[in-house]
């Protein structure tokens, strides 16, 4: 997806995702060092309309000297237009203002609501550039002005918009690239239904398919990224006030997009993207500073498997506690090396003798059985080889952070312990951090297992 992407945008003239990161900085290694609103029935209007509020007379600031440094990017992220997500944004400016940084307004959109006006007060204004198309006298960002202007931090509202045709770049994400690679820092507004990657998932939601996307690596790229969250029934509430649209556009939009199912389900879009982005923030954290302690700040659940008919028994109990944990699963099978694999087949040999051929075709077909089930039930499934099992188990669960191990209970004989050693307690010793699941053979296991096919 993202190669059609890159190529699309090379066609038609404008840089690739992949050069757009490599000319801003915007990789995860460069950062270490340092919307428009729906269209359609009830949804924001996308007019371009002059901002409401005082627009003060710029102060006498003198241009500062380039950093050299990236701007960072601050989002605003919502489920839905009227969560309160310009306002957020103009109280920071407020915030940082009265520490002493230098703040000014690139671009805010009220759409006619007071008390989102009289939120801008005395914040600094850059004229907006007023560009003619098709008889009409539209506005947008100033950006030369901007950049001209070089404030410590800028504020522009809807990051997803699209700009008239003539201004410098086609979409407002790109002017705010632009004001980062000055080392301008940015505090951005965007509401969840503009991403790429979910715009099929909203129209199937909502019925309205949305015309203004952004790609989904500017919102993985931002350095700060803070949910306006509120529930679906007061947000209706805000809406049957008037705090929204005016009165004669609240009922469409309560009826259409504004319905509680719709907001419901943009909203744990919204906190399942936020919490992905946390999460993500938290491995790189933890790798950044060498931190090798399990913080289980989010459940991952480890399932090993094999050949044995047991196995499936297993992945159906670690795929139920996944489930009920809310958590990632992990399916994995390790193929011995080395000293293991002789004494596994060694084993094998003393079991069945001359049927250990036709044992070894039947373990083989169990086993990708067994990895398709996983599979089936959404699992990652990982196939790993090692000398030692259970330490790629332990190295993997500590890789992935995993929170919970799931094994079946061990079958070995006593000689084959004696022989091979204990998985699990040795696994204990290696994982004592990490909880350890064991799932006993049950009936239905000891049936599979006599019904399994032999050659």
């Amino acid at each position: 997806m993202s190669e059609q992407r890159a190529s699309r945008e090379s066609s038609d003239g404008r840089p690739s995702p992949e050069e757009l990161l490599q000319r801003y900085g915007l990789r995860d290694e460069d950062l270490a060092g340092q919307q428009q609103p729906q269209q359609g029935a009830g949804a924001a209007s996308s007019d371009h309309k002059p901002a409401t509020g005082p627009t003060p007379a710029p102060e006498a600031h003198p241009p500062r000297p380039s950093s050299g440094r990236r701007g960072r990017l601050r989002i605003y992220l919502a489920a839905a237009p009227g969560a309160g997500k310009t306002y957020a944004m103009l109280n920071e400016g407020h915030r940082r203002k009265s520490r002493g940084t230098d703040v000014v307004i690139g671009y805010v959109e009220t759409h006619g609501r007071p008390r989102t006006a009289e939120q801008i007060g005395d914040l600094e204004i850059i004229p907006r550039k007023r560009i003619a198309y098709r008889g009409l006298t539209l506005e947008e960002m100033d950006l030369e002005a901007v950049l001209a202007r070089r404030p410590q931090v800028v504020l522009v509202d809807e990051l997803a918009h699209t700009n008239v045709p003539g201004s410098r770049h086609e979409k407002r994400y790109q002017d705010v690239l632009e004001l980062l690679e000055a080392g301008i820092d940015v505090v951005t507004t965007l509401n969840i239904q503009h991403l790429e990657s979910l715009n099929d998932i909203v129209a199937n939601i909502t019925g309205v398919r949305v015309r203004e996307t952004l790609p989904d690596w500017i919102l993985d790229q931002a350095d700060e990224v803070e949910l306006i969250d509120i529930s679906p029934h007061a947000l209706r509430q805000r809406m049957k006030h008037g705090n929204i649209y005016p009165r004669e556009r609240i009922d469409a939009a309560l009826n259409n997009f504004f319905r509680e199912g719709n907001l419901t389900a943009l909203r744990e879009l919204a906190l399942r993207l936020t919490a992905e982005k946390t999460e993500a923030q938290l491995q790189q954290y933890m790798a950044s500073h060498r931190i090798n302690k399990l913080w289980p700040a989010c459940e991952r659940v480890l399932v090993g498997f094999d050949h044995r008919p047991h196995s499936r028994q297993v992945i159906r109990d670690a795929w139920r506690l996944a489930h009920s944990l809310q958590a990632q699963l992990i399916a994995v099978s390790v193929e011995p090396t080395g000293f293991a694999s002789v004494m596994a087949r060694l084993v094998r040999l003393l079991k069945y003798g001359r049927r250990l051929r036709a044992e070894e075709e039947v373990a083989r077909r169990r086993l990708e059985a067994h990895a398709l089930l996983a599979e089936d039930l959404g699992a990652e499934v990982l196939h790993v080889r090692s000398p030692d099992i259970a330490q790629a188990l332990a190295t993997i669960a500590r890789e992935r952070r995993v929170t919970l191990i799931v094994l079946g209970l061990p079958t070995r004989r006593r000689w084959e312990e004696l022989l091979r050693g204990s998985l699990v307690n040795r696994l204990l010793r290696l994982s004592n951090d990490i909880d350890i699941h064991l799932v006993p053979r049950r009936p239905e296991s000891e049936a599979e297992d006599s019904s399994s096919p032999r050659t």
